[in-house]
C-alpha cells in the first residue's frame, strides 16, 4: 500500500499498469461515451415529456363515457391543442379503465393525466364541452386549465439531424488525423507533433551490444552519444556538435536498430518519430508538426531527434509538376529545412535520420550544417554475419556443436534483417519436425526456403519437360564448374521451388571489384542451360528466360556503365545521383545506341558460344549429370568433382578461350544464320522456367 502511495506522489507508473490483462492496469477513457451519453439523454427527455403514458382517445368517447358518467376529475388544454384527461382515482378500478391499469398507473401513481386528444380549436372544444354539461349542476361541472409547455419532442427532431452530422464529422476527423494515439488525436492538436518521447523514466532494454557488426556506423554514433554525455570534452578544444547524422544503406541493414540503440545508451531525451508522420492531407498541417517537434526539442535539450524513412518528406522539391511549389509535403521540408538550420551552435539537439533511398534526398537537407554526417550502413561482411548469427540464436535452443562461421559462409548478401529471419525459419523448421533442438539441417533448408522459395514435390511434370529440366541445370553446373572465375556450385537441384522448376545454389566470392574475365565467365555459366538444352535436344525452351534477362542485362551494364567495352571504349552513362537534372533525353545519340545494341548482342553471342564449346568437349560429363538429376533429384559439388575432378585452375581457361577463337572461324557465317533462326521465333512464356538462384549481394 506504501508503495502505491509512493507511485501516485511521483508520478510514476506500477509494473505492468499499463500491459494487457494486469489488474493494474488503467482503463483508457473513450470520448465517444460522452456522445452516447448525450443522445441518451435527449430520448429519454423526449420519452418522458410527450405524454407517452397517456391513452389517445376522441372527444365523443370523453363525452359520452367518461364526462357523461362522472369520472372526469379535471381537464388540462396544453398549448391550445392537446386536451389531457384525468379520470378520478376510485374510477380506476371499474373494468372499462382497465387498459390505464394495464399502463403501469397501479404500480407507481394513480394520478394522471390518462388520456388526451387532439383539437382543432379552443373555442370550439369549449363550447362542445359546455354543451356537454348543460344538464350538471354548477358545482358539479368540469373545467378546463390551460398550460404552455415546450415541446422537447419537436426540439428533439430539430436537433437530432445537426447533432447526427456533429459526430459523425468528429468521428471521420479522429481517423484521418490518427485516432491511434498521441497528440494529433483529437481536432485541436492536429497540428501537434505526433513523436514518441523516450527519457530516463522510459525503460529502453536495447544497446550497442545488441546491434551486432556494423563497427565503423557504431564508433561514429558512440562519438555523438559521447558528446552529449560529456560535451565539455569536445567544447574546450573548440569543437562543435554536429546538428545531424544521416544512416545510409540498403533495407534491413540495421539502421532503425541503431538508433533504438542511441535510445538506450544516451540517457537523454530520444524524439522517435516516421517521415511519414509529418505528411497530411489538410494544408499546413506537416510544417506545423516540425514546428511543435522542435519546439519541444529545444526545450528539452540535449536531446537526440530520430526521423525513420526520411525520404517521405525530403524528397527533392520540383520532382513533382502536378504540384509544384504548392505541394504540403514540399512545405514540410522547407520548414524542416529552416528548423534544422536555425539551431545556436551548442544547443545539444541532434537531428539523426535514416532512408535506404539517399539519392531522391533534396540537396539542400544533406549539405553540411543540416547533415553534418553521413553514416554508411552496408551488407555484413563474413565476420559481421557470424556476429548477427550469434545475437540471433541467443533464444533459440540450438545443438552443441554448430559451427556459425559455416552459416556465414552460406550467407553472402545477406542482410541483419534476413539473417533473423533464417534463424527464425529454422526454429520452425526443426518445431515441424518435432525436433528438442535447431540443427545445422535446419538453418540450411531455412536458407534454402528464404532463396528459393517452397518446395512443390507435387507438382505435375511431363517426363519431357523433367528431363528438359534435367539437362538445363546440367548444362548450368557443368559450364560453371568448369570456368574459373564462375561461382563455385553448391547443389543442384530439378525440384521446383516457388516459381522455378529447378535451380542452382552458388557460393559467390566476397569481392568488391569484379574485372572483364569475371563477368564474362558469370554470363557464359548463366548461358549454359540454354547451350545445352541445344546440344542435346536440338531445340530450344523458354525456361531460359530468367537466365537472359540476367545476362542481358549484365551486357548493357557492361557496356553503358563500366566501360568495359572496346567498341563504345570508356564512357559511363549511369547517373549516381538520381536526380537527372539536366538530362532531358538520354545521354547519347541514336547511332551511339545503335552501337550499343551492336555491343551486346555481340558480348552475348560469343558467351554462348563459348558455353556450347565447353559442353560439347565434357558431353559425357554433361550427360552423367543430367541422368544423375533425374535419378537423385539433388546434387551437391562433391558430385561434380567424382565427375570432372578439382576445378581447373587459369592455365586451362587460357586454352578454352584460344579454342573459341578457332572455333568461330570454322562455323563462321553457318552459325549466326543458324542462331539467327532460332531467335526469330520467340515462344510464347509458359511460365515454367528453371531459374539460377544465387546468393549474390
Amino acid at each position: 500500500m506504501a508503495d502505491i502511495n509512493e507511485n501516485k506522489k511521483t508520478n510514476k507508473k506500477l509494473p505492468g499498469e499499463n500491459e494487457p490483462g494486469s489488474p493494474n492496469r488503467k482503463p483508457k477513457f473513450n470520448v465517444t461515451w460522452i456522445y452516447v451519453l448525450i443522445i441518451l439523454a435527449f430520448l429519454s427527455m423526449w420519452l418522458f415529456n410527450t405524454g407517452s403514458g397517456t391513452i389517445e382517445t376522441n372527444k365523443k368517447y370523453f363525452e359520452s363515457e367518461m364526462l357523461a358518467k362522472g369520472d372526469v376529475e379535471k381537464i388540462v388544454i396544453v398549448n391550445g391543442k392537446t386536451v389531457e384527461i384525468y379520470i378520478k382515482e376510485d374510477r380506476l378500478d371499474d373494468p372499462r379503465y382497465k387498459e390505464v391499469l394495464e399502463r403501469g398507473f397501479s404500480k407507481f401513481s394513480r394520478t394522471g393525466p390518462h388520456y388526451s386528444f387532439t383539437i382543432p380549436s379552443v373555442d370550439h372544444f369549449l363550447e362542445q364541452l359546455d354543451k356537454a354539461q348543460e344538464n350538471v349542476p354548477e358545482s358539479e361541472r368540469i373545467y378546463y386549465e390551460s398550460a404552455t409547455r415546450k415541446d422537447f419532442g419537436e426540439m428533439f427532431g430539430w436537433l437530432i439531424l445537426p447533432l447526427l452530422l456533429l459526430v459523425l464529422w468528429l468521428v471521420i476527423f479522429r481517423r484521418m488525423s490518427g485516432a491511434s494515439g498521441g497528440g494529433a488525436s483529437n481536432i485541436f492538436n492536429v497540428g501537434k507533433s505526433k513523436a514518441r518521447i523516450f527519457d530516463k523514466d522510459t525503460n529502453v532494454k536495447i544497446n550497442f551490444n545488441d546491434v551486432a557488426g556494423l563497427e565503423e556506423a557504431k564508433m561514429e554514433i558512440k562519438e555523438i552519444v559521447d558528446f552529449l554525455k560529456n560535451p565539455k570534452k569536445y567544447t574546450d578544444l573548440g569543437g562543435k556538435i554536429p546538428k545531424g547524422a544521416l544512416l545510409i544503406g540498403p533495407p534491413g541493414t540495421g539502421k532503425t536498430l541503431l538508433a533504438r540503440a542511441v535510445a538506450g545508451e544516451a540517457h537523454v531525451p530520444f524524439f522517435s518519430m516516421s517521415g511519414s508522420d509529418f505528411v497530411e492531407m489538410f494544408v499546413g498541417v506537416g510544417a506545423s508538426r516540425v514546428r511543435d517537434l522542435f519546439k519541444q526539442a529545444k526545450e528539452k535539450a540535449p536531446c537526440i531527434v530520430f526521423i525513420d524513412e526520411i525520404d517521405a518528406v525530403g524528397r527533392a522539391r520540383g520532382r513533382n509538376p502536378n504540384f509544384g511549389a504548392n505541394d504540403e509535403r514540399e512545405n514540410t521540408l522547407n520548414q524542416l529545412l529552416t528548423e534544422m538550420d536555425g539551431f545556436a551552435s551548442n544547443a545539444g539537439v541532434i537531428i539523426l535520420a535514416a532512408t535506404n533511398r539517399a539519392d531522391i534526398l533534396d540537396r539542400a537537407l544533406l549539405r553540411a550544417g543540416r547533415f553534418d554526417r553521413q553514416i554508411h550502413v552496408e551488407l555484413p561482411d563474413l565476420n559481421e554475419r557470424k556476429e548477427i548469427f550469434d545475437v540471433h540464436m541467443k533464444p533459440l535452443r540450438i545443438e552443441k556443436g554448430l559451427d556459425m562461421e559455416f552459416l556465414a559462409k552460406q550467407t553472402p548478401g545477406f542482410s541483419g534483417a534476413d539473417i533473423a529471419n533464417v534463424c527464425n525459419e529454422a526454429a520452425l523448421i526443426a518445431a515441424r519436425k518435432n525436433k528438442k533442438y535447431v540443427q545445422r539441417q535446419d538453418f540450411l533448408d531455412a536458407i534454402d526456403r528464404i532463396i528459393g522459395g517452397l518446395e512443390k514435390k507435387n507438382k505435375i511434370i511431363t517426363i519431357e519437360e523433367k528431363r528438359t529440366i534435367a539437362f538445363h541445370e546440367a548444362g548450368h553446373a557443368t559450364v560453371s564448374w568448369l570456368l574459373e572465375h564462375a561461382n563455385p556450385l553448391v547443389k543442384v537441384t530439378i525440384i521446383p521451388r516457388g516459381k522455378a522448376l529447378g535451380a542452382a545454389w552458388y557460393l559467390p566470392e566476397e569481392r568488391q571489384i569484379t574485372n572483364k574475365d569475371q563477368l564474362l565467365d558469370e554470363m557464359c555459366s548463366a548461358l549454359g542451360g540454354r547451350a545445352s538444352e541445344e546440344i542435346n535436344f536440338g531445340k530450344i525452351s523458354t525456361g531460359a528466360l530468367n537466365d537472359l534477362e540476367r545476362v542481358t542485362k549484365q551486357a548493357y551494364a557492361m557496356v553503358t556503365y563500366f566501360g568495359l567495352s572496346d567498341e563504345i571504349g570508356n564512357l559511363s552513362y549511369y547517373d549516381s545521383s538520381g536526380q537527372s537534372e539536366y538530362s532531358f533525353t538520354k545521354p547519347y545519340s541514336e547511332k551511339t545506341a545503335e552501337q550499343i545494341d551492336k555491343e551486346v548482342k555481340k558480348i552475348v553471342e560469343e558467351q554462348y558460344q563459348r558455353a556450347i564449346i565447353v559442353l560439347k568437349e565434357h558431353k559425357d560429363g554433361l550427360t552423367k549429370i543430367g541422368e544423375l538429376l533425374l535419378e537423385k533429384e539433388v546434387l551437391f559439388s562433391e558430385d561434380l568433382e567424382k565427375i570432372f575432378g578439382k576445378r581447373p585452375q587459369k592455365e586451362r581457361e587460357v586454352l578454352y578461350k584460344s579454342s573459341i577463337t578457332a572455333e568461330q572461324k570454322k562455323k563462321s557465317n553457318n552459325t549466326k544464320k543458324e542462331t539467327k533462326s532460332k531467335k526469330s521465333a520467340k515462344p510464347k512464356e509458359s511460365g515454367k522456367k528453371p531459374q539460377v538462384v544465387k546468393n549474390s549481394a
